[in-house]
């Protein structure tokens, strides 16, 4: 699991350095395959219930599961809000990690949007232990998200992963009744998913897309995490 995350990471990170106005979601996949296979792995989205890329890109309002596009009207612009969700295999496991960009200079509700969404992440994974109830992540997360007026994407969660890509338990980012209780020695991502206004998503026609149906825009971070004896260890860590 170390090994499939620490690829993951170094993947995502490479692929966040191409983040900028005028290059197509579609370049970026194409970097991230060859980048992936170079390294050993294989990328966990390409195929996965027919998925058709290497790597989601989820672009403003489109709040996950992006597929890259190549063409003029596609290309990435100034301002856009970009995640990029990387997922290794290798070694029979997955790894699995998403950050957020801004390409070029976006405006300040852009920037707050991106940095609470970090804040929801690193403030969950603070929390996590062994013996700690996954609903205080959701609860964690919930808070900080209506303290600076932002919602939390409900339809889509954190999950357990391992040999199996999604798995239990499920991790909710928001108040929830979850009886699953962290151990040590479990495997799962948080990855809260923020948005502007309204929290209600639909599906792009190419039926993998999910975006906000009032056009706000949405940001995400997500990590692969271990239980530990004392707390969680980040296992997509990145500087």
């Amino acid at each position: 699991m170390r090994r499939a995350s620490s690829i993951a990471a170094e993947v995502l990170a490479a692929a966040g350095e191409l983040v900028r106005p005028g290059i197509s979601p579609d370049q970026i996949d194409e970097f991230v395959h060859r980048l992936t296979i170079s390294l050993g792995a294989y990328p966990s989205p390409l195929g996965y219930m027919g998925f058709p890329k290497s790597v989601c890109c989820s672009v403003n309002e489109v709040v996950c599961h992006g597929i890259p596009y190549l063409g003029d009207h596609t290309v990435i612009r100034p301002g856009d809000i970009v995640k990029l969700d990387v997922s290794c295999y290798i070694g029979g496991v997955h790894g699995d990690t998403c950050r957020t960009w801004i390409a070029g200079d976006g405006d300040s509700a852009a920037q707050a949007l991106v940095a609470t969404t970090k804040e929801a992440l690193d403030s969950a994974i603070k929390a996590c232990g062994p013996g700690v109830p996954v609903k205080k992540i959701g609860d964690i997360v919930g808070a900080l998200a209506e303290n600076k007026s932002l919602e939390v994407v409900t339809a889509f969660a954190g999950h357990g992963i391992g040999e199996v890509f999604h798995t239990n338990p499920i991790v909710f980012h928001h108040p929830n009744s979850s009886k699953y209780v962290l151990r040590e020695g479990m495997t799962f991502t948080i990855e809260p998913m923020l948005v502007e206004g309204s929290s209600d998503v639909g599906m792009w026609p190419d039926g993998w897309g999910v975006i906000t149906t009032d056009g706000g825009r949405a940001a995400q971070f997500e990590h692969t995490l271990l239980v530990t004896p004392h707390g969680v260890e980040i296992l997509t860590r990145y500087e």
